[in-house]
């Protein structure tokens, strides 16, 4: 694995790059992203792929990353930003990407904003309850689930 620092006007962005780049097989890249997870979270599962160059990252102001603003706010216009530089500096083309919960909010912001980045996209539960048919009682549950976690705990 290699570590890379990528320097952005907002940030400094940190990734890794397990497998050579480009890739021998001609496939592209499988970049995995989460949110509010840094890279550490997708370790396992990146060397379930040891034939794949797989990429994985720190979000600005999560692990490894720094924010260079102070603020602590998250916008997936800005995430989608910052993934695109990432990917620009791999240098390989459009990536395959799984994005989970947050990253997936920001994978599907990168499509949307840099469509020629992302060959297939894997959007894993993003947090997007509030825009469901059912989004008012999926809110309600999720209190509900909240509130006696807090209470009791998971035993």
């Amino acid at each position: 694995m290699q570590t890379h620092t990528l320097e952005t006007a907002g940030a400094t962005l940190v990734y890794d790059v397990r497998g050579p780049l480009p890739p021998r097989d001609g496939r592209p890249p499988l970049l995995m992203i989460g949110q509010p997870m840094d890279a550490t979270g997708f370790a396992t599962l990146a060397a379930r792929f040891p034939e794949r160059t797989v990429v994985t990252y720190d979000p600005r102001g999560l692990g490894r990353s720094v924010r260079k603003d102070g603020r602590t706010d998250h916008t997936p216009r800005t995430q989608a930003d910052d993934v695109h530089a990432v990917i620009e500096a791999l240098g390989a083309g459009p990536v395959e990407m799984f994005a989970s919960s947050g990253g997936a909010v920001t994978a599907l912001a990168l499509v949307e904003t840099y469509p020629s980045d992302v060959t297939t996209l894997v959007a894993h539960e993003p947090p997007l309850i509030t825009l469901t048919p059912d989004g008012p009682a999926a809110v309600r549950a999720r209190a509900g689930v909240r509130e006696a976690y807090e209470e009791r705990g998971w035993g």
